[in-house]
């Protein structure tokens, strides 16, 4: 992922020197297991544990000539141990250490990013809990529905989250594997004691079944959760986007001091973070597909998942905790313009509480249909500045039914806030 879209904290952990360390991990946490288990001399397990190193450089020097990054790292290792060289990556093969050691490296990066993921739900739960009371209209289809709280609007996104945190969590839980099962799963070169002791070592869970490698669902499995969580970004990101145009104008991304909107037009305050976070959302979905691909391999393996995969991991989790912080600074700074949202809900003189009329007149004793009729000629009779609570008053048969003290009580919304309440304390 380019420097723009990555924060360091997670940059570092997909970088290659990160990923040759979990490799180390991996061959020196077997080779402790095999020194333990007379697989090799304990001398040369002591060695392995004590010597083993790697160059980057070296490495990648190696690998020109070897084109096999697997055995230019073994190679490399291997110099530095010394005369215990050859016990290096004893009875493995590659697939064992690369499956491995990317169960390592998705461990550490998703202890990082589900930091950064709670960061953000500290910050939208303060929001929602902020702004429970703070009135506004519910659109649907675009257009003005019923009323209810910003605070409600925000903790819709809140119990989203939370979904896909769980989501992600259990994803990565069911990926994190350790595989030492050999060149076709068949345990040929070194036996499930060796694999258990391991696992035991890294602390991971061991694989199953597997053939040459881990099955690749798992893998889609985590690619799926991380672009749940990108979509859920989106949603909450288009919803600031709607509400900041000038026609609606009810939040407002920070505007910071020096910072400017247009290169042409100097009065601009555009949603840009909001707007980057929707299009990265449709890069990390994108890649989806490509971890589906991946799960139909030929027979025990091949290796065209091998290339995708050095790209859509780093890229998914780097840009799903880039797009979290930044959707973080967002709330944090986010301008509720709480009488605009006031005045917005009251463009349509109470045509919002149409809904609680049509039951008010069924309850009364109306059929269904003719009430609907009736509200509904009333309603599209209102001119601008007119008033549903006046027009509704002046029809003979409404108001034979429903006395202006219930009108007003109608129209007061006050059982609207009451619920919602509910609802938020429900979801924080």
């Amino acid at each position: 992922m380019i420097e723009r879209y990555t924060r360091q904290s997670m940059g570092r952990l997909w970088d290659t020197e990160y990923r040759f360390s979990c490799l180390m991990r991996v061959e020196v946490a077997v080779a402790k297991a095999q020194g333990e288990l007379n697989l090799i001399p304990k001398e040369a397990a002591a060695a392995i544990i004590k010597k083993a190193k790697f160059n980057t450089k070296e490495i990648l020097d190696i690998e020109k000539t070897t084109k096999h990054d697997v055995i230019a790292f073994v190679t490399n290792v291997a110099s530095n141990v010394g005369e215990f060289g050859p016990y290096v990556h004893y009875g493995l093969t590659s697939s064992d250490v690369l499956d491995t050691a990317l169960s390592l490296q998705i461990h550490d990066a998703s202890l990082e990013l589900i930091e950064t993921l709670e960061t953000l739900e500290k910050s939208l739960t303060s929001l929602a809990s902020e702004h429970a009371d703070t009135v506004c209209v519910g659109r649907t289809h675009g257009i003005h529905a019923e009323p209810t709280t910003f605070g409600l609007k925000v903790a819709g996104f809140v119990a989203e989250l939370q979904r896909n945190i769980w989501r992600f969590k259990l994803a990565s839980d069911q990926i994190c594997r350790v595989k030492l099962s050999g060149a076709v799963g068949t345990y040929s070169t070194m036996g499930m004691a060796l694999e258990a002791k391991v696992a035991a070592d890294l602390k991971l869970p061991v694989e199953d079944v597997a053939t040459q490698v881990i099955p690749r669902d798992r893998h889609a499995e985590l690619i799926w959760s991380l672009s749940m969580l990108a979509a859920g970004f989106e949603r909450f990101a288009v919803e600031i986007r709607h509400l900041q145009r000038t026609e609606v104008d009810e939040v407002e991304e920070g505007f910071q001091k020096g910072q400017k909107g247009s290169s042409a037009m100097p009065h601009k305050k555009n949603p840009i973070a909001s707007e980057n976070i929707s299009g990265l959302s449709r890069l990390v979905r994108g890649y989806l597909i490509s971890a589906m691909e991946d799960i139909a391999l030929w027979h025990e393996r091949d290796i065209s998942h091998s290339s995708v995969e050095r790209i859509i991991f780093p890229d998914s989790f780097i840009l799903v905790d880039y797009m979290a912080h930044r959707l973080t600074q967002v709330t944090e700074l986010l301008v509720v313009k709480e009488d605009k949202m006031l005045s917005n809900l009251e463009l349509t003189g109470g045509k919002v509480f149409s809904s609680h009329v049509l039951l008010a007149l069924i309850k009364k004793g109306m059929k269904r249909e003719s009430a609907y009729k009736k509200i509904q000629s009333i309603s599209h009779s209102i001119k601008p500045g007119g008033s549903m609570k006046k027009e509704l008053l002046k029809s003979p048969d409404i108001k034979k039914l429903i006395s202006e003290k219930e009108m007003e009580d109608i129209f007061s919304g006050r059982k609207h806030q009451a619920e919602i309440k509910k609802i938020i304390n429900r979801v924080l």
